[in-house]
């Protein structure tokens, strides 16, 4: 592909170019996939106001979150074996999101360890997704390692106590590395650019578990461990009491109802994240972008709002901000990125987000994304409390 204007553009590289488990883990949802789906055809029924004769000059989209200065209202979000997509994704995508000047957040089934991660930025402070596990001790310990990294907030994940059941993962034999079964060979034998990273990495395993988590010290016992250490019992008391432990900024992810961001705010959290895991978990729950708005309106002011889900250019950014999220948070679309040309790839994706944004938010009258509200949207055409 010669030349690359859109995130469509990155999405149909990378499909050329990751082994076929691990582009399916991350363009897939759970069940009939109709979530998934919803996040993103949602966007496209929401329409602004274009308003014209308006002075365009000195336009900015810089702003902050959770107090942290950004270049634009956008956070890369957590997303499991991101190393699969690319050798050494985590660090890689990091390292694209510091030099642009906006959050990269590391999940806890990385590829890449935190100590990675923070390696390869040079110490430059990230945001760690924490997952609530059984085992109390490889937690707090996950916790420790985070603050030694110089982590500046803790994300908490609430919406993964059970797994969603996701066809294309259990009908690929999803593993890391992937299994020398015959039909795995011969899709791998058709993506040399992917092997030959592979082979130039020691990182193709969840390096933040293996060697930290009792009992587990290979491909092996890590399955048999991670499939019964997800916490079904996960609770608000559990939250304080991880605030305690993190004692920093903590931002609460997976909230789709009012009620529960009521709680959350009740629980000292600094920020929520409105999603659905991308669709990855309750098939049929409504799209982020639908549920924003009753969310926005039940916390007022009293908590940072962010979503995620669906965004796949900076028009989708701009709308989200409308709808009163003051971060929209990116999974596929960097993805797409590192998978079609690694750092470089994320990079692009980057700007191609950030020159969408821009432009249309001056296309809308606007010069200074925080001065931006609802007003830039056709009545009628968005979502409501």
């Amino acid at each position: 592909m010669s030349v690359i204007t859109c995130i469509e553009d990155l999405r149909v590289l990378a499909e050329k170019r990751v082994p076929r488990m691990f582009y399916d883990y991350a363009d897939a949802g759970s069940w009939t996939e109709s979530t998934y789906r919803a996040n993103e055809a949602d966007f496209q029924g929401i329409k602004f106001r274009q308003r014209v004769a308006v002075n365009m000059d000195n336009r900015s989209t810089a702003t902050t979150m959770l107090g942290e200065r950004v270049a634009m209202p956008v956070a890369i979000a957590p997303t499991g074996l991101t190393g699969m997509q690319h050798a050494d994704g985590e660090m890689l995508a990091a390292r694209a999101a510091k030099q642009f000047g906006i959050p990269f957040t590391l999940s806890t089934m990385s590829i890449c360890s935190i100590e990675d991660v923070s390696e390869a930025t040079g110490g430059h402070p990230f945001w760690f997704q924490l997952y609530v596990m059984k085992d109390k001790d490889f937690m707090r310990n996950l916790i420790d390692r985070a603050k030694a990294a110089n982590c500046s907030a803790l994300v908490v994940t609430l919406d993964l106590q059970v797994l969603g059941q996701r066809h294309k993962d259990l009908k690929n034999g999803l593993s890391t590395p992937p299994k020398p079964t015959i039909a795995n060979l011969i899709n791998l034998a058709t993506k040399p650019r992917w092997c030959l990273g592979m082979l130039g990495t020691s990182r193709r395993t969840f390096r933040n578990i293996v060697g930290h988590a009792k009992s587990v010290s290979d491909m092996s016992s890590l399955a048999s461990w991670t499939a019964e250490q997800f916490d079904p019992a996960l609770s608000w008391a559990d939250i304080e009491e991880i605030k305690k432990l993190w004692g920093g900024k903590i931002i609460l992810k997976g909230i789709m109802d009012k009620e529960d961001a009521r709680l959350a705010v009740e629980s000292g959290a600094d920020a929520i994240v409105v999603s659905n895991h991308g669709g990855r978990q309750l098939d049929g729950a409504p799209s982020s972008i639908t549920a924003l708005p009753a969310i926005v309106d039940a916390v007022g002011n009293d908590i940072e709002v962010h979503m995620d889900g669906g965004i796949r250019s900076g028009q989708d950014v701009l709308k989200a901000w409308a709808l009163g999220a003051r971060s929209a948070w990116i999974g596929r679309a960097f993805l797409y990125g590192l998978g079609a040309m690694g750092e470089a790839g994320v990079t692009k994706a980057l700007k191609i987000i950030h020159n969408e944004l821009d432009v249309s938010m001056a296309f809308c009258g606007h010069t200074d994304i925080n001065k931006v509200d609802r007003g830039i949207l056709l009545p009628g055409t968005y979502p409501v409390a």
